[in-house]
């Protein structure tokens, strides 16, 4: 008999990691404009928010072309969990700049084995004036659209049960 524990309300959801420890959920992911207009959004059962930078990035260019618009995102902002190396070089190689710390402000400090290469280039292009300007945008960016949603509007749950609902919601 498989061990574990399994919530009989809603199969699809997860344990996911939230700033308040952990919880029987969903994690959700966005994608917006420097507006705060949002173009994309999904549901996950992923905790962390590591490698969904390329399937965000996918989902809003296909929003955008749905919309008939032609012209693609140029930058990316994204917060440190969203590193993921093999990504991270997709997309530089694809032409669209994106910039995700190599890793968090935290005092640990730089991840084990996160030296030199795309991690210290990152390091040094966040460094730079321009850079470092560019990335602040980020909070200002994304930050309040969940903000305003969680706290403002007081949506902190998803009413229906499983992913496809909680996806359509």
């Amino acid at each position: 008999m498989p061990t574990g524990k399994i919530n009989l309300t809603d199969l699809d959801s997860r344990n996911v990691e939230t700033s308040r420890g952990w919880v029987q959920g969903y994690n959700a992911q966005a994608v917006t404009t420097e507006d705060q207009i949002v173009i994309a959004a999904d549901v996950t059962i992923d905790s962390p928010d590591f490698g969904h930078l390329e399937p965000m990035v996918n989902a809003a260019r296909a929003e955008l072309e749905r919309g008939g618009i032609t012209q693609a995102p140029e930058v990316v902002l994204a917060d440190a969990r969203y590193w993921h190396q093999a990504q991270m070089e997709r997309r530089v190689s694809d032409g669209l700049v994106a910039l995700v710390p190599p890793d968090a402000r935290k005092p640990a400090g730089a991840r084990r084995g996160s030296d030199g290469g795309l991690y210290a280039f990152m390091r040094r292009v966040l460094a730079s004036e321009r850079g470092g300007a560019l990335y602040a945008k980020r909070q200002a960016m994304v930050e309040p659209v969940f903000a305003d949603t969680k706290f403002n509007r007081r949506i902190d749950r998803f009413l229906r049960r499983g992913r496809a609902a909680a996806r359509s919601a």
